[in-house]
Protein backbone atom coordinates (compact mmCIF):
# COMPACT_ATOMS: atom_id res chain seq x y z
CA UNK A 1 0.00 0.00 0.00
CA UNK A 2 0.89 3.43 -0.87
CA UNK A 3 1.93 5.29 2.29
CA UNK A 4 -0.68 8.83 2.89
CA UNK A 5 0.34 11.74 3.40
CA UNK A 6 -0.07 12.04 7.03
CA UNK A 7 1.48 7.95 7.31
CA UNK A 8 4.45 9.84 5.96
CA UNK A 9 4.85 13.03 7.67
CA UNK A 10 4.26 10.51 10.68
CA UNK A 11 7.67 8.74 9.60
CA UNK A 12 9.34 12.09 9.17
CA UNK A 13 8.35 12.84 12.34
CA UNK A 14 9.14 9.80 14.09
CA UNK A 15 12.68 10.06 12.29
CA UNK A 16 13.81 13.24 14.38
CA UNK A 17 12.45 15.71 11.39
CA UNK A 18 10.40 17.55 13.52
CA UNK A 19 8.42 20.69 11.50
CA UNK A 20 10.65 20.73 8.82
CA UNK A 21 9.20 17.83 6.75
CA UNK A 22 10.54 16.66 2.99
CA UNK A 23 13.83 18.30 2.23
CA UNK A 24 13.75 20.33 -1.29
CA UNK A 25 17.68 20.22 -1.39
CA UNK A 26 17.28 16.54 -2.00
CA UNK A 27 14.26 17.00 -4.40
CA UNK A 28 11.72 15.39 -1.82
CA UNK A 29 8.08 14.70 -3.44
CA UNK A 30 7.04 11.11 -1.84
CA UNK A 31 4.23 9.41 -3.83
CA UNK A 32 1.03 8.93 -2.06
CA UNK A 33 -0.60 7.12 -5.25
CA UNK A 34 -1.17 3.57 -4.42
CA UNK A 35 -1.84 3.42 -8.56
CA UNK A 36 1.36 5.21 -9.46
CA UNK A 37 3.44 2.75 -7.16
CA UNK A 38 1.81 -0.04 -8.89
CA UNK A 39 2.65 1.55 -12.57
CA UNK A 40 5.91 2.36 -11.97
CA UNK A 41 6.94 -1.02 -10.54
CA UNK A 42 5.26 -2.46 -13.91
CA UNK A 43 7.17 -0.20 -16.13
CA UNK A 44 10.05 -1.79 -14.47
CA UNK A 45 9.24 -5.03 -16.33
CA UNK A 46 10.68 -7.33 -12.79
CA UNK A 47 12.16 -10.60 -13.82
CA UNK A 48 13.97 -13.47 -11.86
CA UNK A 49 17.59 -12.19 -10.98
CA UNK A 50 17.21 -8.49 -11.42
CA UNK A 51 19.34 -5.88 -10.02
CA UNK A 52 16.71 -3.01 -9.35
CA UNK A 53 18.06 -0.16 -8.21
CA UNK A 54 15.78 2.71 -6.81
CA UNK A 55 17.47 6.25 -6.05
CA UNK A 56 15.55 8.37 -3.60
CA UNK A 57 13.57 5.10 -1.91
CA UNK A 58 12.80 8.00 0.55
CA UNK A 59 10.29 6.41 3.36
CA UNK A 60 9.88 2.87 1.29
CA UNK A 61 6.48 3.12 -0.58
CA UNK A 62 8.24 1.64 -4.12
CA UNK A 63 10.76 -0.09 -2.09
CA UNK A 64 7.88 -2.26 -0.45
CA UNK A 65 6.19 -2.89 -3.85
CA UNK A 66 9.56 -4.06 -5.25
CA UNK A 67 10.39 -6.36 -2.91
CA UNK A 68 6.88 -7.87 -2.75
CA UNK A 69 7.49 -8.37 -6.86
CA UNK A 70 11.60 -9.64 -5.82
CA UNK A 71 10.19 -12.21 -3.70
CA UNK A 72 8.10 -14.07 -7.18
CA UNK A 73 10.64 -13.52 -8.91
CA UNK A 74 14.03 -15.59 -7.35
CA UNK A 75 16.91 -14.13 -7.04
CA UNK A 76 15.81 -10.29 -7.97
CA UNK A 77 17.51 -7.96 -5.48
CA UNK A 78 16.52 -4.56 -4.72
CA UNK A 79 19.22 -1.99 -4.04
CA UNK A 80 18.59 1.82 -2.38
CA UNK A 81 20.03 4.79 -2.82
CA UNK A 82 19.22 7.39 -0.25
CA UNK A 83 21.15 10.20 0.86
CA UNK A 84 18.54 11.61 3.25
CA UNK A 85 20.56 10.12 6.38
CA UNK A 86 17.58 10.23 8.75
CA UNK A 87 15.62 8.56 5.51
CA UNK A 88 18.38 5.97 5.38
CA UNK A 89 17.72 4.85 9.03
CA UNK A 90 14.45 4.42 8.74
CA UNK A 91 14.99 2.52 5.27
CA UNK A 92 17.50 0.47 7.20
CA UNK A 93 15.18 -0.40 10.19
CA UNK A 94 11.97 -0.81 8.14
CA UNK A 95 13.78 -3.75 5.46
CA UNK A 96 15.87 -5.14 8.43
CA UNK A 97 14.44 -8.53 7.66
CA UNK A 98 14.24 -8.68 4.55
CA UNK A 99 17.54 -9.82 2.87
CA UNK A 100 16.51 -9.14 -0.48
CA UNK A 101 17.33 -5.66 -0.26
CA UNK A 102 20.41 -3.38 0.43
CA UNK A 103 21.01 0.44 1.15
CA UNK A 104 23.73 2.86 0.17
CA UNK A 105 23.92 5.50 1.78
CA UNK A 106 24.60 8.97 0.51
CA UNK A 107 24.24 10.79 -3.70
CA UNK A 108 23.53 8.42 -6.26
CA UNK A 109 26.10 10.93 -8.23
CA UNK A 110 29.70 11.42 -7.24
CA UNK A 111 29.79 14.38 -9.59
CA UNK A 112 28.08 15.87 -12.42
CA UNK A 113 29.62 13.20 -14.63
CA UNK A 114 29.94 10.25 -12.34
CA UNK A 115 28.43 7.70 -10.62
CA UNK A 116 28.57 6.88 -6.61
CA UNK A 117 31.58 4.65 -6.50
CA UNK A 118 29.98 1.91 -4.31
CA UNK A 119 26.89 2.04 -6.84
CA UNK A 120 28.73 1.82 -9.88
CA UNK A 121 30.58 -1.12 -7.84
CA UNK A 122 27.04 -2.64 -7.85
CA UNK A 123 26.45 -2.42 -11.48
CA UNK A 124 29.48 -3.60 -12.82
CA UNK A 125 29.50 -6.79 -10.74
CA UNK A 126 25.94 -7.50 -11.83
CA UNK A 127 26.88 -7.31 -15.73
CA UNK A 128 30.27 -9.47 -15.16
CA UNK A 129 27.47 -12.38 -13.46
CA UNK A 130 25.13 -11.78 -16.58
CA UNK A 131 22.14 -9.74 -14.28
CA UNK A 132 20.41 -7.20 -15.85
CA UNK A 133 20.65 -4.11 -13.80
CA UNK A 134 17.23 -1.68 -13.86
CA UNK A 135 16.43 1.62 -12.43
CA UNK A 136 13.03 1.75 -10.97
CA UNK A 137 12.27 5.04 -9.23
CA UNK A 138 10.22 7.85 -8.42
CA UNK A 139 13.49 10.06 -8.88
CA UNK A 140 14.51 13.49 -7.32
CA UNK A 141 14.12 16.09 -9.04
CA UNK A 142 17.31 17.70 -8.94
CA UNK A 143 19.42 14.77 -10.25
CA UNK A 144 17.24 12.86 -13.01
CA UNK A 145 18.93 14.51 -15.85
CA UNK A 146 22.65 13.40 -14.83
CA UNK A 147 21.91 10.31 -13.39
CA UNK A 148 19.85 8.72 -16.45
CA UNK A 149 22.61 9.56 -18.41
CA UNK A 150 25.18 7.86 -16.29
CA UNK A 151 23.52 4.80 -15.41
CA UNK A 152 22.88 3.90 -19.14
CA UNK A 153 26.81 4.86 -19.73
CA UNK A 154 27.35 2.08 -16.63
CA UNK A 155 25.83 -0.19 -18.07
CA UNK A 156 22.20 -0.68 -17.04
CA UNK A 157 19.74 -2.20 -19.25
CA UNK A 158 16.46 0.27 -18.55
CA UNK A 159 14.91 2.62 -16.61
CA UNK A 160 11.40 3.27 -15.14
CA UNK A 161 11.21 6.43 -13.17
CA UNK A 162 8.78 9.48 -12.27
CA UNK A 163 10.29 12.39 -13.79
CA UNK A 164 9.37 16.70 -14.08
CA UNK A 165 7.09 16.51 -17.41
CA UNK A 166 9.72 18.64 -19.07
CA UNK A 167 12.73 16.51 -18.16
CA UNK A 168 11.02 14.04 -20.14
CA UNK A 169 10.04 15.95 -22.96
CA UNK A 170 13.54 16.58 -23.33
CA UNK A 171 14.30 12.74 -22.98
CA UNK A 172 11.97 12.34 -25.82
CA UNK A 173 11.82 15.61 -27.79
CA UNK A 174 12.91 15.53 -31.80
CA UNK A 175 15.24 17.38 -33.92
CA UNK A 176 13.56 21.13 -34.75
CA UNK A 177 11.67 21.26 -31.65
CA UNK A 178 11.79 23.90 -28.53
CA UNK A 179 12.39 20.88 -26.09
CA UNK A 180 15.40 19.27 -28.40
CA UNK A 181 19.05 19.60 -26.99
CA UNK A 182 21.69 17.90 -25.31
CA UNK A 183 20.12 15.49 -23.08
CA UNK A 184 17.94 14.41 -26.22
CA UNK A 185 20.83 13.67 -28.39
CA UNK A 186 22.85 11.88 -25.92
CA UNK A 187 19.61 9.99 -24.43
CA UNK A 188 18.35 9.01 -27.93
CA UNK A 189 21.46 7.38 -28.89
CA UNK A 190 21.52 5.74 -25.70
CA UNK A 191 17.96 4.24 -25.18
CA UNK A 192 14.86 4.24 -26.81
CA UNK A 193 12.37 6.75 -25.02
CA UNK A 194 8.87 6.39 -24.37
CA UNK A 195 6.43 8.57 -22.34
CA UNK A 196 4.16 6.36 -20.99
CA UNK A 197 1.68 8.40 -19.33
CA UNK A 198 1.86 12.11 -17.82
CA UNK A 199 1.36 11.87 -13.67
CA UNK A 200 -0.85 15.16 -12.12
CA UNK A 201 0.69 16.74 -9.01
CA UNK A 202 -1.73 15.48 -6.64
CA UNK A 203 -0.07 12.21 -7.16
CA UNK A 204 2.49 13.59 -4.63
CA UNK A 205 3.16 15.18 -1.45
CA UNK A 206 4.28 18.14 -1.77
CA UNK A 207 2.36 18.66 -5.04
CA UNK A 208 5.06 19.82 -7.13
CA UNK A 209 4.04 22.97 -9.31
CA UNK A 210 4.14 21.07 -12.74
CA UNK A 211 3.23 17.84 -13.60
CA UNK A 212 5.44 14.45 -14.01
CA UNK A 213 5.93 12.24 -16.23
CA UNK A 214 6.35 8.00 -16.40
CA UNK A 215 9.48 7.32 -18.46
CA UNK A 216 10.78 3.88 -19.59
CA UNK A 217 13.85 4.06 -21.25
CA UNK A 218 15.39 0.49 -22.69
CA UNK A 219 19.08 0.42 -23.48
CA UNK A 220 19.84 0.69 -27.18
CA UNK A 221 23.27 1.75 -27.17
CA UNK A 222 24.98 2.80 -29.81
CA UNK A 223 28.13 5.48 -28.65
CA UNK A 224 29.96 1.95 -26.56
CA UNK A 225 33.05 3.69 -24.90
CA UNK A 226 32.61 6.84 -26.31
CA UNK A 227 29.44 8.28 -24.91
CA UNK A 228 31.23 10.40 -22.38
CA UNK A 229 33.37 11.85 -24.90
CA UNK A 230 30.68 12.39 -27.53
CA UNK A 231 27.81 14.22 -24.50
CA UNK A 232 30.90 16.43 -23.96
CA UNK A 233 31.13 17.29 -27.58
CA UNK A 234 27.66 17.72 -28.10
CA UNK A 235 27.19 19.86 -25.02
CA UNK A 236 29.99 21.97 -26.24
CA UNK A 237 28.60 22.72 -29.64
CA UNK A 238 25.19 23.30 -28.18
CA UNK A 239 26.35 25.77 -25.86
CA UNK A 240 26.00 28.14 -28.85
CA UNK A 241 23.02 26.94 -29.81
CA UNK A 242 22.04 30.62 -31.24
CA UNK A 243 24.58 30.48 -33.85
CA UNK A 244 24.97 28.38 -37.15
CA UNK A 245 26.75 25.55 -37.24
CA UNK A 246 29.73 26.89 -38.69
CA UNK A 247 30.08 29.60 -35.93
CA UNK A 248 29.03 27.20 -33.33
CA UNK A 249 31.88 24.51 -34.26
CA UNK A 250 34.38 27.15 -34.35
CA UNK A 251 33.41 28.68 -31.05
CA UNK A 252 33.41 25.24 -29.53
CA UNK A 253 37.14 24.77 -30.60
CA UNK A 254 36.50 22.28 -33.25
CA UNK A 255 37.89 22.20 -37.06
CA UNK A 256 34.80 23.56 -38.47
CA UNK A 257 35.63 23.20 -42.51
CA UNK A 258 36.72 19.66 -42.10
CA UNK A 259 33.20 18.36 -39.61
CA UNK A 260 31.47 20.36 -42.52
CA UNK A 261 33.21 18.69 -45.50
CA UNK A 262 33.14 15.29 -44.09
CA UNK A 263 29.26 15.17 -43.42
CA UNK A 264 27.79 17.59 -45.21
CA UNK A 265 25.84 19.89 -42.97
CA UNK A 266 24.35 22.95 -43.92
CA UNK A 267 27.08 25.51 -42.54
CA UNK A 268 24.09 28.07 -42.03
CA UNK A 269 22.21 25.50 -40.02
CA UNK A 270 21.92 25.83 -36.05
CA UNK A 271 22.40 22.95 -33.85
CA UNK A 272 19.06 21.83 -32.76
CA UNK A 273 17.62 20.58 -36.82
CA UNK A 274 20.22 18.12 -36.38
CA UNK A 275 19.19 14.44 -35.75
CA UNK A 276 21.33 12.12 -33.22
CA UNK A 277 22.51 10.21 -35.90
CA UNK A 278 24.00 13.58 -37.41
CA UNK A 279 25.85 14.31 -34.52
CA UNK A 280 27.22 11.21 -34.27
CA UNK A 281 28.79 11.81 -37.56
CA UNK A 282 29.70 15.12 -36.43
CA UNK A 283 31.25 13.80 -33.94
CA UNK A 284 33.48 10.91 -35.71
CA UNK A 285 34.19 13.63 -38.26
CA UNK A 286 35.73 16.20 -35.65
CA UNK A 287 38.19 13.42 -34.14
CA UNK A 288 39.44 11.84 -37.81
CA UNK A 289 42.65 12.12 -38.78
Amino acid sequence: MAQSKQEIQAILQAAGRGESGPRHRFGQNFMIDQNLVRLVADAGKIQPGDLLIEVGPGTGTLTDELLERAQSNEGAQVVGVEIDRDLARVLREQFADQPAFSLIEGDALAGKHELNPELLARIVDAKAAGRAVKLIANLPYNVASPLVIELLIAGVDSLAFTVQKEVADRLRAAEGTEAYGPLSVTAQMLAKVQVLRNLPPQAFWPSPKIDSSLVRMTRDDRLGERAADFGRFVHSVFSFRRKTLRKALTQAGLDADRVIERTGVDPQARPEVLSPEKWMEMFQASEAG
